[in-house]
């Protein structure tokens, strides 16, 4: 299958996949307005926003367009990230016509009306107070916003301060000048033609014009070692470190190297931190890249007087991959690709992933990519590759966050 990439007549970028084999279709809408659009002392307007775009449009209330998408058998959604708003719908391909305007007019008319803003701000901060009984959430926010530089270290969920800041005023006049075509992302998967799509959509966005930049990344990262202190029976242990961004050829490759570190019970993470020595409950690791950035987290919950060990075994086993001794086996790296390859596939099944996949690649890389390219990717990786990519690799400085009844000792350089 072809992926369609275009430009509106607007500005936005218009990315199609069509795949005639299924009848859905998934679409995924990426505006900015995400967190690193917040200004600093109003953070947690982008996760008012989220709330306000699904309470009605200027032509219809809330419940009315709500009823209106249900009766079209669609689906609707926002959610923020650090440079976008994301609205997404699944609906039926030969429905696509009469949903469209339910759904631009969410973003270029939503209704923002006074009363709607205290239930909003209710909600954003009662997202924050849930945080009180999800301590290891708590560890990976503080540990992301330590290690990542403004305003790439913001969790989306905003600040109690920040939340209780925000006007209504403020919410209707900053929704104005950060939503625009220009840094748009429109993006289509399933059932859908692309010649369509951007037909109507060129009639729907036919008076949208703006430009916005992006939010400048500034200050110093801190990282290091933090302790919250938490009068439970447990410790949470988050570590985070460098690593390549998305749009760098070593992302593939630090890929195959987290997923032998945490691939199920076969990781060797999960073998040597909790199998062998039974030290924690849970541990994982897990990479993530963006366009500019890249990190790896790793996370341990486990006892108090197991904390120590934990987190020390956990370093020995990160650092002892980089290392001629640690050296990933050929066993080890034909299972993690393997493994790689099958969510591939997996991916390919659901267009809502698709559709998303768009979006993201043409933002990290300023391409998009096929499953089939991917998946080429993916066979092209050789064991000595990898290996190669790790004798180099340096984790850098690391940050570790630790959420528990007491602190402990970072381990040294």
């Amino acid at each position: 299958m072809s992926i369609h990439v275009s430009k509106l007549r607007c500005g936005m970028a218009l990315l199609v996949e069509p795949n005639p084999a299924v009848r859905s279709l998934a679409l995924s809408w990426l505006v900015p307005g995400g967190s690193a659009e917040d200004p600093a002392s109003r953070l947690g307007r982008a996760a008012m926003w989220t709330e306000l775009l699904m309470r009605g449009t200027q032509s219809l209330e809330s419940r009315a367009h709500a009823d209106a998408v249900d009766r079209l058998g669609a689906s609707r959604h926002v959610d923020n990230g650090t440079y976008f708003l994301r609205v997404s719908s699944i609906l039926l391909g030969e429905r696509l016509r009469p949903t469209l305007p339910l759904l631009t007019d969410m973003v270029l008319r939503p209704r923002f009306d006074q009363d709607a803003v205290e239930p909003a701000r209710d909600l954003a901060l009662q997202a924050i107070a849930s945080l009180a009984d999800d301590p290891q959430e708590r560890a990976v926010l503080a540990a992301r916003e330590r290690h990542f530089r403004s305003p790439l270290n913001r969790s989306g969920l905003g600040t109690e301060a920040g939340l209780t800041s925000i006007t209504h005023d403020e919410l209707v006049k900053g929704w104005s000048e950060v939503q625009n075509p220009s840094r748009s992302m429109f993006c289509a998967a399933g059932a859908v033609d692309a010649v369509e799509l951007a037909q109507q959509l060129d009639e729907l966005f036919a008076d949208w014009t703006g430009t916005d930049p992006e939010p400048a990344v500034e200050g110093i990262a801190p990282r290091g070692y933090a302790h919250e202190a938490d009068e439970t029976n447990q410790m949470q242990i988050v570590l985070v470190y460098d690593a390549p961004p998305e749009s760098s050829p070593d992302a593939l490759l630090e890929k195959i190297a987290v997923s032998v570190l945490s691939g199920g019970m076969s990781g060797r993470l999960f073998s040597e931190v909790r199998e062998k020595r039974g030290l924690c409950y849970s541990v994982s690791a897990g990479y993530r890249g963006d366009r500019d950035t890249g990190g790896v987290v790793a996370y341990v919950g486990t006892k108090p007087e197991r904390a120590q060990e934990s987190l020390d075994v956990l370093v020995a086993e990160l650092r002892r991959i980089l290392t001629r001794e640690g050296a990933i086996t050929a066993e080890e790296f034909e299972r993690a690709r393997i493994g790689m390859k099958s969510r591939l596939v997996f991916s390919g099944e659901s267009s809502a992933a698709r559709a998303a996949a768009l979006g993201s690649d043409y933002f990290r890389l300023g391409k998009c990519r096929t499953l089939q390219e991917l998946a080429r990717e993916v066979d092209e990786l050789t064991l000595d590759r990898v290996n190669d990519y790790l004798s180099r690799r340096q984790l850098g400085q690391m940050t570790i966050q630790t959420v528990g009844p007491a602190e402990l000792k970072a381990p040294t350089a």
